[in-house]
């Protein structure tokens, strides 16, 4: 018993942390932040917290089987503390059965459509290991499974454990760390010093074979600390309050296809409104971005056009062959007719298109105006070329090369 938490099929008293992270009241919880915190031990136990209440089921999730399976993973973990007691295992259906009726079932998702696996099932408790290892729309779409029957006293419960790092650093960062307080999401951060049962100063010594950035985020679960790409680098970007008012503008999107594709995450549409003031200077004074179907992305290009009004010109990367001329079309006659529109055909390295903002950039050239997207835009921006994502820096590339034009083309004012 831990002050008031029965855990009969967990050989381990939850540490302060841990007991913290048992006792949330809230859906939705990420426990850990650094290596060696109990994060595994903490999502065990809270798979198993309702194991002797019937009909209570539980989902445990690594990214692949072989995550699942190595020595001292979850898997193999589970198998430890469980096979001294009376659950009974499955190994067809990798899942422990419990004489309630209960159930912890263990899975993986390798690839996108691996989640479409669990849309019949039902769970109350549904847990990520390692969740920057996992695409959003894999953690977002598990919601749906998260289901119990009308006045069951089992709460429905979505728990993680992650470090900071890997594909999915920066929306699990914006989700928990950056956003979680407000959407009642809660963070336990926990590090070496939480957890009693570990050699720390063997532990310590082993990080020091890791590079600056992977031990900033390992043993001080730091997620500010990333490994940026060789482009940008996010203190170059100066936070205005204030744009000159003699800026000429532009509103550039870059529409992605947001069907999932195998083993990543969909892109999103980005719409980057970049302005250029008298003295040279570039502004980045708007980001709007989603994934959704293609109506949705419409009814956003649409909305945002009137919002930034008429005088601002609006361009559209035209993607090759006929499907792009089509929907360039489409969107001059239907979406943006009475609007200066056109679409743009690019060609060339998204790296070497980046370059003169670089530049202008690290000089010191590049301003953006305080705003909630900036964190977003500024993690975009120093991960590329190496981050998961670059439609707002291919909006940002398209945007720069209507303002400052190569070959002697004059911009039109719009003031």
């Amino acid at each position: 018993m831990a002050r008031g938490i029965t855990l009969p099929y967990s050989p381990h008293t939850p540490t302060r942390k841990q007991l913290a992270f048992l006792l949330l009241p809230h859906q939705e919880a990420m426990y850990g932040g650094a290596a060696g915190g109990g994060k595994s031990d903490a999502l065990l136990m809270a798979a198993l917290q309702y194991a002797d209440v019937p009909g209570y089921a539980s989902l445990l999730f690594r990214r692949t089987y072989q995550d699942l399976a190595l020595p001292g993973a979850l898997m193999d973990r589970a198998k430890e503390w469980l096979r001294p007691t009376d659950a009974k295992w499955d190994d067809i259906n990798k899942t422990w059965h419990f004489p309630s009726g209960a159930s912890l079932t263990f899975g993986y998702l390798e690839h996108e459509d691996d989640r479409f696996r669990y849309q019949s099932a039902e769970f109350q408790m549904i847990g990520f290991d390692e969740l920057t290892q996992f695409s959003e729309s894999q953690y977002r779409y598990l919601f749906s499974r998260l289901r119990r029957l009308v006045g069951s006293p089992i709460p429905l419960r979505m728990r993680v454990a992650s470090n900071p790092g890997g594909v999915g650093h920066d929306w699990v960062k914006r989700r928990f760390i950056d956003e979680g307080r407000a959407y009642g999401r809660v963070f336990i951060p926990a590090n070496l010093d939480d957890n009693p049962f570990l050699d720390h100063l063997s532990y310590i010594k082993s990080m020091d074979e890791l590079d600056p950035i992977t031990r900033q985020q390992l043993l001080h679960g730091d997620w500010t600390a990333r490994h940026g790409g060789s482009t940008f680098r996010r203190e170059w970007f100066g936070v205005v309050d204030t744009v000159p008012a003699d800026c000429v503008k532009v509103r550039y999107w870059d529409l992605a296809a947001t069907e999932p594709k195998r083993g990543a995450d969909p892109d999103w549409t980005a719409g980057v409104m970049m302005g250029k003031g008298a003295n040279n200077a570039l502004y980045i004074l708007d980001v709007r971005r989603l994934r959704g179907s293609p109506q949705v992305v419409e009814h956003l290009i649409r909305q945002t056009a009137e919002m930034d009004g008429r005088y601002i010109p609006i361009r559209i990367e035209e993607e090759p062959g006929a499907s792009g001329k089509s929907m360039i079309d489409y969107y001059m006659r239907q979406v943006l007719m009475g609007w200066n529109f056109q679409g743009v055909r690019t060609t060339g390295d998204k790296v070497v298109r980046a370059n003169p903002v670089s530049s202008q950039a690290e000089a010191g050239n590049v301003k953006i105006l305080h705003g909630g997207w900036n964190g977003a835009f500024l993690d975009e921006m120093e991960a590329f070329p190496q981050g998961g994502h670059d439609d707002q820096v291919d909006a940002v590339s398209g945007a720069f090369e209507y303002l400052v034009p190569r070959g002697g083309r004059k911009i039109p004012l719009h003031i």
